[in-house]
């Protein structure tokens, strides 16, 4: 681990490790539940992540045994209890969730590659923000919890948007409507998790990969990411186009002169022997 960098808040840390830029969500005594702190901290250091050339890789995660309980139940009723009004709509008169959940549009839309490492389960909004990654590794013990029936809530932070893709209508709408937890290997056989590890060294080892994404070829990441998301919303005549071109680019940039380079080199070191 690097220098820690100021986020403002003890709730979130964050560092930078091999071109990684690392988020953490640290309230390990809530399991990780949001709070209030974080709206503000998380899309912080999305920014500055991305705007940072050294990062090429963003990645979010939590501190202990789990990566995000959701919003924090026991917050709200110390709230109520103590007479305190329900967030106010923000002064363009939007619902203040639209502002608390923007992190789960920035790490979706973000021009770099996005990892969640999860090393415990995910819960309600906490699936909203795993799911808003590129790529997501995890601890056996991870489990994917929705957790809002049960309070009486419909879901927030885009956890229903992204598990409709990802499952499809009818898997999606069984799970929340049954509150049906997923465990970590039926997660990957899915296709939510990428990679599922042991949870004895995980930390590491999701660090590692991450790193090992961030020594790729980044212009070619970076297209292959616009590609998979304009193949999700465009007629495969308007994507051709956007595909060629950024074929093109990636085909002129230092990362492809440089595979080249070493394919070439690895070429002629193999008839040598």
């Amino acid at each position: 681990m690097t220098e820690p960098l100021d986020t403002g808040t003890d709730t979130v840390h964050a560092w930078i490790d091999r071109r990684v830029g690392v988020i953490e969500l640290h309230r390990p005594e809530r399991r990780n539940a949001l709070h209030e702190d974080m709206y503000d901290a998380v899309p912080r250091m999305i920014e500055r992540f991305e705007a940072d050339d050294e990062v090429a890789v963003l990645m979010i995660t939590g501190a202990g045994s789990g990566f995000c309980a959701g919003g924090d139940v026991r917050d709200g009723v110390e709230r109520a209890r103590r007479g305190e009004p329900r967030r106010p709509p923000t002064s363009d008169g939007s619902n203040p969730l639209l502002e608390m959940g923007r992190m789960v549009r920035m790490l979706h839309e973000s021009p770099k590659l996005t990892l969640a490492a999860l090393p415990g389960p995910a819960v309600g909004a906490g699936i909203g923000i795993a799911l808003s990654t590129d790529l997501r590794i995890a601890a056996r013990s991870a489990r994917l919890v929705p957790g809002w029936g049960r309070l009486g809530f419909s879901g927030d932070f885009a956890g229903t948007w992204f598990l409709t893709r990802l499952l499809g209508p009818g898997r999606c709408l069984s799970m929340l409507v049954e509150d049906t937890a997923i465990d970590a290997e039926t997660a990957q056989h899915l296709g939510l998790f990428q990679r599922v590890i042991d949870d004895e060294g995980f930390a590491d080892a999701a660090l590692d990969w991450a790193a090992q994404l961030a020594g790729g070829p980044q212009t070619a990441f970076r297209s292959m990411k616009r590609n998979v998301a304009d193949a999700m919303a465009l007629p495969l005549a308007d994507y051709l186009p956007l595909e060629s071109e950024r074929m093109t680019e990636s085909g002129e940039s230092e990362d492809h002169r440089e595979a080249v380079r070493r394919w070439l080199r690895d070429a002629k070191a193999k008839r040598v022997e």
